[in-house]
């Protein structure tokens, strides 16, 4: 399913864009979380009308555009939805006339005219209620609106025991102890590992199963904790939650416990300075070239992003807006050896596809976590 997946959605580019994208999000100390592959999904449709410099500097950066990106960002959409309760919608709402030949190019994208509260009801709808509006405000100085909603609502394949979970002391990034509640419980066989990066830096992974799903053609969603480290930087830990398995040790232990906090994060991203960091500048700028797209000239004034992240006992829910305006686990026997991985200091969080090779959603707890309400 890998290569299926690096065929039909460019995971490869995504995974790049991640670990472009990452170090401009911030240090250590601050708690985030994002979607990489929200990102490329919408940057990917708006640059499917992108022309001239515009269309070369999102090339740079996605690995497409213009008229290979329309087929990209549709191929991807439709294979990630082989990822079991994975939610994946575009819609484009609109002042000015879109091509025909565009709209052609994206045909599970829907298409409608500018209705700010319209818009409002579809991403709470496209992410279960988990981002409930815009967040973005739509003046009258935006002409075009395109955002992408990536959903994911999962149950543990092991669900946590409510009753083992208890207070646990979790260091923050300033090294301040909290009490925090944390979940207690057994990592099956083979679901954690020590994992080394092409430049020698060390981290440990746990990756909690999702239930099976009830389709033989999908597969369930991957997420992986990720304790680098300390000090350790969130773009240095991150994307080894999705290094291959040649860099993976099994850990040395007849067991392994885990003591994992529960957690809600809730972050909401501009974006704009980031790609300009990453040499996106000429979608920004009045002679931005969006040509296939409209008729009008456009150029891009917002990439917001707002991201959610739920951990507890039951499961993982997350969730992502991406929203680019344009203006104008045998039997049991008492183990010898039993490993404790605490998540009691800064750690990433990554949720991957099927396939365990596209960063859906990452995230990073530097500050104490707070459990998700009820």
């Amino acid at each position: 399913m890998t290569e299926q997946i690096d065929k039909v959605l460019p995971g490869a580019e995504v995974r790049r864009l991640a670990e472009r994208w990452l170090p401009q999000l911030g240090g250590g100390d601050t708690d985030f979380a994002c979607s990489p592959t929200g990102l490329w999904l919408a940057l990917a449709a708006i640059a499917a009308g992108a022309g001239g410099r515009t269309a070369d500097e999102l090339r740079n950066l996605l690995g497409v555009a213009g008229e290979e990106a329309a087929g990209a960002a549709t191929e991807g959409a439709r294979a990630l939805a082989g990822t079991d309760a994975l939610a994946v919608a575009t819609g484009v709402w609109s002042r000015v006339p879109v091509y025909r030949a565009y709209r052609e190019g994206l045909p599970d994208v829907g298409f409608g005219p500018m209705d700010p509260a319209g818009i409002d009801a579809w991403v709470d709808g496209a992410t279960g209620g988990l981002v409930p509006r815009l967040p973005v405000r739509i003046t009258e100085a935006v002409q075009l609106v395109l955002v992408n909603a990536l959903a994911l609502k999962a149950r543990w394949d092991i669900p946590f025991q409510g009753a083992a979970t208890r207070p646990r002391t979790f260091t923050d990034a300033a090294g301040r102890p909290h009490e925090v509640a944390t979940m207690h419980g057994p990592v099956p066989p083979g679901q954690a590992w020590d994992v080394t990066s092409t430049d020698g830096r060390h981290a440990r992974v746990v990756e909690l199963a999702c239930a099976a799903p009830e389709q033989a053609s999908s597969a369930a969603a991957k997420v992986r904790f990720v304790l680098g480290a300390p000090g350790a930087e969130p773009a240095q830990v991150l994307p080894l939650a999705w290094a291959p398995p040649e860099r993976r040790r099994d850990i040395d232990a007849d067991a392994v416990r885990l003591a994992l906090p529960k957690l809600s994060l809730r972050t909401t991203v501009e974006a704009v300075r980031h790609l300009q960091a990453l040499g996106v500048r000429q979608a920004f700028l009045d002679s931005a070239d969006f040509s296939g797209l409209s008729p009008e000239e456009l150029a891009v004034s917002q990439v917001v992003q707002e991201t959610v992240v739920k951990v507890a006992e039951q499961g993982v829910e997350a969730a992502a807006a991406t929203v680019v305006a344009a203006r104008a686990g045998s039997a049991y026997h008492p183990p010898e050896r039993i490993e404790h991985i605490a998540y009691d200091r800064p750690f990433g969080l990554v949720v991957l596809d099927g396939s365990g090779t596209v960063p859906l959603f990452t995230a990073w707890q530097a500050q104490a976590p707070t459990a998700p309400g009820r």
